[in-house]
């Protein structure tokens, strides 16, 4: 990538904490997204408190930028996170790139690995989940329930497991709002902190315990490979897993 391109990716008006992963010389970004932040604003009020805190396309899946100078810039967002969720996040300068990024993550192309901190004990420690959910949209409220009819797969392994939680690789390989929440959460082993499918007793005394509220899934790597003007390209994002993810004592 060219110095100003590069310059550019650090100029962007970034949301709080919000930071530079990785870049590659087409124009694909990666940026580490932190709990609480969204992905993207659904009106303007919210700008504030997104990934980059400018006006956003919900048809386009654009940001629009306008610089010191009086240019505007759009920025085209690649994924999304749920806002609780921390994690790597893609973006891209380049319209047409971008839309064959978009193809691979429908192609399920890309390499998604998550953490997660869960209560319980996972057995086996290596496992695929196969679910059939469905999403549902009330009130602009997502909700997710595994009595559905839209098929979800899931590869899980213990990273490591204490007498009271336990910390899990999570790789979906396909991409269901609230997914992994409530896969991890009919097996009886909730993650921390979920407030909407987690189990809400242990939340309060984990918050109590620990001082801290946030749900505890990070989107630790995204890895893909895709083609450019005749030219094959590998591209690799991680976000370093943040600070409370350990096993409690």
């Amino acid at each position: 990538m060219s110095e100003s391109t590069h310059d550019f990716l650090r100029k962007l008006p970034l949301g709080r904490d919000v930071t530079l992963l990785n870049h590659d010389p087409h124009g694909l970004a990666a940026y580490s997204k932190p709990a609480g932040v969204l992905s993207h604003p659904n009106i303007p009020q919210e700008e504030s408190r997104s990934l980059l805190t400018c006006p956003y396309s919900i048809d386009d899946e654009c940001f629009q930028w306008t610089d010191s100078k009086g240019k505007v810039h759009k920025i085209w967002l690649l994924n999304r996170l749920d806002s609780a969720t921390s994690g790597v996040i893609l973006v891209c300068v380049n319209e047409e790139l971008a839309d064959i990024i978009r193809l691979h993550f429908r192609q399920k192309r890309v390499c998604k690995i998550y953490n997660a901190l869960v209560f319980g004990h996972a057995h086996p420690t290596k496992q695929v989940w196969r679910d059939r959910l469905v999403v549902q949209r009330k009130g602009g409220q997502i909700r997710t329930s595994s009595r559905g009819n839209i098929p979800s797969e899931c590869k899980m392994r213990v990273l490591k497991q204490g007498t009271v939680h336990a910390l899990l690789e999570l790789e979906p390989t396909t991409g269901r709002s609230h997914q992994l929440r409530v896969q991890c959460n009919k097996r009886h082993f909730p993650i921390v902190g979920d407030a909407t499918y987690g189990d809400f007793s242990r939340n309060r005394s984990f918050a109590k315990e620990q001082g801290s509220k946030r749900l505890f899934l990070h989107s630790l790597e995204t890895s893909f490979e895709y083609t450019y003007k005749g030219k094959r390209n590998r591209f690799k994002a991680t976000a370093p897993l943040p600070d409370g993810f350990g096993i409690p004592a």
